[in-house]
């Protein structure tokens, strides 16, 4: 039932994490929404260099190619970490949102050398 409650706090309430950092608390709660947290910088610096990499690469004529490349990667890093999301434990969210934003860090290397 504390899973439960866990995955609702970070899945369903974003706005609730992002009103204050919870990466300095000391509860399995804050440590899951540390992780949300820190998953959504990775992705929005994916976001930021997602823009600057695909106009380049579509004015090269390899934009199709990198758009079904990542289409893929999000496929492929969505079905990595899923079993994290449905393991058993108060620490679920949080394995869930370090594997995510692990991956999505790793992306940002590769994207970053696309430029």
């Amino acid at each position: 039932m504390q899973r439960f409650f866990c995955i609702l706090a970070v899945t369903l309430c974003p706005a609730m994490g992002m009103a204050q950092s919870h990466c300095k608390g000391q509860t399995q709660i804050d440590a899951n929404f540390c992780a949300k947290e820190k998953w959504e910088i990775a992705d929005k610096e994916l976001n930021r260099i997602w823009k600057q990499v695909k106009p380049r690469a579509d004015a090269r004529g390899t934009g199709k190619a990198l758009l079904d490349k990542q289409r893929a990667w999000l496929k492929k890093r969505d079905a990595t970490c899923e079993p994290e999301r449905n393991s058993d434990g108060s620490a679920a969210a949080m394995f869930y949102w370090d594997c995510m934003e692990r991956l999505t860090l790793q992306r940002n290397q590769e994207l970053r050398a696309y430029r």
